[in-house]
Formats: C-alpha cells, structure tokens, sequence
C-alpha cells in the first residue's frame, strides 16, 4: 500500500513573522524520514514555500532559511495538503492571507486532496471556505478568533483535532502530532502508527475528542504516577478489567484512581480501557489471520458482536472491512499466550 505524498505549506512572505518551527518538524518528522521496515514505499514530503523569501532561501526571523524545489502549484498534485500555522499577523491582527495561497488550497482540495491543518492552519483553510458547515478546531487560544471571523465554521475548542474524513484540523503543538499519527493509522493501520510512535517516544494514540487543556491542579502525590498500572492494564487487556481492579493495583482509591487519570490523559478510566481495547483489537486485525471472535476474546472485547459494535461507532467500519484494507506485512504469534 502506498504511503501517498504529503505537500507541507510553509507560509513566508515579505514583512511578515515566519513559520513556528515546532509545527513545521512535525509533519516532517512524520513523513519525511523513511521507515522502508514498517511500509515501504513511506510517504513522499514536499515542502512548498509561499513567497520569495522562502523560495530563494533568504534569512527569516527564525534564522533560518526554506530551499525547496516546490512551490504553491504543486499543492494541486499531492494526496495530503499540510497547513502547520500561518503568520500571526494574519490571525491576532486579521492581516490577508497570501491570496495566492488561498486560491492554491482550493486547487488543491478540487484534485482530490486530503486537506490537513495544524494550530492555526485553520485560518488558511477557513479562508479558503474549506471548513465551511464542518466541525474543525485550532489552538484554545485562537478558537475564539476562529469562530468570530468564520461563523459558518463549528468551532470546537476542546478537542485535540478533528477528523472530518478529507478534511482534518488540530490544535496547536502537541496536538499537532497527535493529528499526523492519527493519518499514519488511517493510512497505514494501527500497528505502523503505533511502531512509530514507539521510535518517536510519544503515547501510541490519543483520541481526537480528548481535551486539549488538562487540569493538573488537583493535587497529586509524587508516588511513580500512573505508568505501571496502565503498562500492567495494557497487558492484560483480555481480563476483565475494572475500574476497582486497577485502583486497587494503584495502591489508591477508585475516586482518587478516576481523578488521577482523568487528569494525567484527559479521558475516563473506562473510555481509555476501552481505546486500549480498540487499539489491540485493530493490531490483531492487521498482523494476524485470527478469527474476529478470537480477536474480540483478545482484546477483552467479549463478543464478535461487541466487537463490531464498537468498532463501528469508533472507527466507522466494521472488522472484516478494516482487515481487508491492511495487508498483513509483518505477522505476529496467532497464540492466545
């Protein structure tokens, strides 16, 4: 299965603030490198530059200067559009976007492309009219902006990103890469996604409606956090597992056990078991010719039934369909061990 090409926007013009480097890495750090173990080919990044600076590789306030080969024209050739931020400016001041931009996304967006933007990329694609009647999101302190500027836009300013089939938006840095992992899975299945995550050193998966902003001021005690019991619940998700089980493990309270993680993920002890449950079921689906029965049994799932029940409201397609669109490139043990 071919990984695609992604078109990474990197807006530089004339008297205006550059890119945030930090959102640019990310789809480069994704993308760009090659993984020829995990799917090969991998991904063919392209990044376009905007304006003359960047084009010519002149000095930007970052220090640092764009050479590419690419420019706006070849937005309308790639699979994946990435927009990581525009120009402050452009978002605090309500300065124009490049038009020449605006009209390369639409280009882009009517050949087929997938449309992604990161933090504050959602101007640029709201500009466009891209988001127009759809749920999108940007960085918590810009979603107000957003939805006052484009009113026909759902602004969610909780979210980490939504995906909204072929067109995605994220909130600001983090986030960020939460959103171009969360395109791996898509594209590649759940065990790439997760093998690169791995080498990056960052959590596997963390749904799109998670909250951007945790609160970590209840307080906590300093006592090796979470990670062990969430490693043990990890591997033993085909026990059933509750919520009083792992407190107790914790060495806690079911409360102070249900306050601790909320706030340390973002999610609920039951909603983040069952997204551990998803997350194995899908591996299982990819890597191994198990029978949907035996991947519900493994993945603490139960039934076949309660299987395809969720993964059809989670993931929108049922078992059998997301098997078929993975091949099985690197199987793993069918044992139940």
């Amino acid at each position: 299965m071919s990984a695609g090409s992604v078109a990474v926007v990197v807006t530089e013009e004339i008297g205006v603030p550059s890119w945030d480097l930090y959102e640019l890495s990310i789809p480069c750090t994704v993308f760009g490198k090659p993984q020829p173990d995990l799917a090969n080919p991998w991904y063919d990044l392209r990044l376009c530059g905007t304006g003359a600076r960047a084009q010519d590789g002149a000095p930007t306030d970052t220090g640092l200067a764009l050479r590419s080969p690419y420019g706006l024209d070849d937005l309308a050739d790639a699979d994946t559009v990435i927009v990581p931020s525009v120009p402050d400016p452009c978002v605090d001041e309500g300065r124009p976007l490049p038009q020449a931009l605006i009209t390369a996304l639409r280009r882009a967006y009517d050949a087929g492309a997938r449309m992604v933007s990161l933090c504050t990329g959602a101007f640029a694609l709201a500009e466009a009219g891209l988001l127009d009647g759809r749920r999108a999101t940007a960085h918590w302190m810009h979603t107000a902006q957003l939805a006052e500027r484009y009113p026909k836009v759902q602004v969610d300013e909780s979210v980490l990103y939504v995906d909204d089939g072929d067109v995605l938006t994220s909130a600001g840095l983090t986030a960020g890469l939460d959103l171009c992992l969360h395109l791996v899975r898509r594209d590649l299945g759940a065990h790439v996604a997760n093998q690169l995550a791995r080498r990056m050193v960052v959590p596997a998966h963390r749904p799109g409606g998670q909250a951007q902003f945790i609160d970590l001021s209840v307080p906590t005690r300093d006592d090796k956090g979470l990670g062990p019991v969430l490693d043990w619940a990890r591997a033993h998700l085909d026990q059933p597992l509750t919520v009083e089980d792992l407190a107790l493990r914790a060495a806690m309270s079911t409360r102070t056990f249900y306050r601790r993680l909320q706030a340390t993920t973002g999610t609920t002890p039951l909603q983040w078991l069952l997204n551990q449950r998803l997350g194995r079921a899908q591996t299982l689906l990819e890597s191994t010719d198990l029978p949907v029965e035996k991947v519900a049994e493994l993945s603490g799932l139960g039934t076949a039934n309660n299987l395809r029940h969720h993964f059809l409201k989670q993931i929108g397609v049922s078992p059998s369909d997301y098997r078929q669109a993975f091949p099985r490139a690197m199987p793993e043990s069918t044992s139940s061990a």
